[in-house]
């Protein structure tokens, strides 16, 4: 069986990624400038999931000044709304392509912004408590173990401190490619199971991995966040969607205060 010390997964899920972004993936391609514009005058629009927008009651009311990080969360499609309403925003991404996007949307609008290129699964290079709020749409399906990302998460931010995440619940890892049979069990892990291994396309799908709500939502709890709110959502295309049954959650959670 192949053990995640043999498969260097998050090097490989990276030139996927690229790949995807050079094939006009719809998580790396950028906002317009109309987008951007509408953003300025308030109309703020982010998805941390694929089809619904996140309540602006995750917000702080004023976001000017405020410190975002973007975990996982290139592409040009959340921080330029983050920058428009004033933050001082901060993306992190093994995905160079997405660092890109970033990169252009920045120079189109006029706006600066701090671009890391590094991974996730690793010690995040910032000093405790550096953040306001914290950015991560649904990404973590591309890691294995996600409770050292929440206790990272949960470092990085300052105290009262806000972490918005979108969340793959892993109904579609055990079904085929068109939703109608249930083809394998779960946990899905392609890095532990010979038949999840057998079933993925490394170039086409990357090494991905369903997580439980205990991975999940027990998991921030565990590394010491306050879940304040929750929904659902389903993908934007496809039978799931169709049927209206949930792929993914985002939840609001918080640093405690001091």
């Amino acid at each position: 069986m192949t053990r995640s010390d043999e498969v260097d997964y998050t090097a490989a899920n990276a030139r996927t990624i690229n790949s995807w972004v050079d094939h006009g993936w719809v998580w790396g391609t950028p906002i317009d400038h109309e987008e951007y514009v509408r953003a300025l005058g308030g109309d703020w629009r982010i998805r941390l999931t694929p089809v619904k927008t996140v309540p602006r009651s995750w917000y702080f009311p004023d976001m000017r000044g405020k410190r975002v990080l973007g975990l996982a969360s290139g592409g040009g499609q959340q921080m330029p709304v983050f920058a428009a309403m004033g933050a001082d925003c901060t993306v992190l991404d093994y995905a160079q392509r997405q660092l890109d996007g970033e990169r252009a949307v920045a120079k189109r609008e006029g706006y600066d912004i701090c671009l890391v290129h590094a991974d996730m699964t690793k010690p995040l290079p910032f000093d405790d408590e550096s953040f306001d709020l914290i950015c991560h749409p649904v990404s973590n399906c591309y890691v294995e173990h996600v409770l050292p990302v929440w206790l990272e998460c949960h470092r990085v931010l300052k105290p009262g401190g806000r972490l918005l995440s979108g969340l793959d619940n892993g109904i579609s890892y055990i079904l085929d490619e068109e939703c109608e049979r249930v083809v394998g069990g779960l946990p899905y892990n392609p890095l532990r199971s010979p038949a999840d291994r057998e079933r993925m396309d490394p170039e086409e799908d990357g090494f991905q991995f369903s997580h439980t709500l205990e991975d999940q939502i027990r998991g921030q709890l565990r590394a010491g966040f306050t879940l304040v709110d929750c929904y659902e959502d389903t993908d934007a295309v496809g039978r799931l969607h169709d049927l209206n049954i949930p792929a993914f959650w985002a939840t609001l959670a918080e640093k405690r205060a001091l």
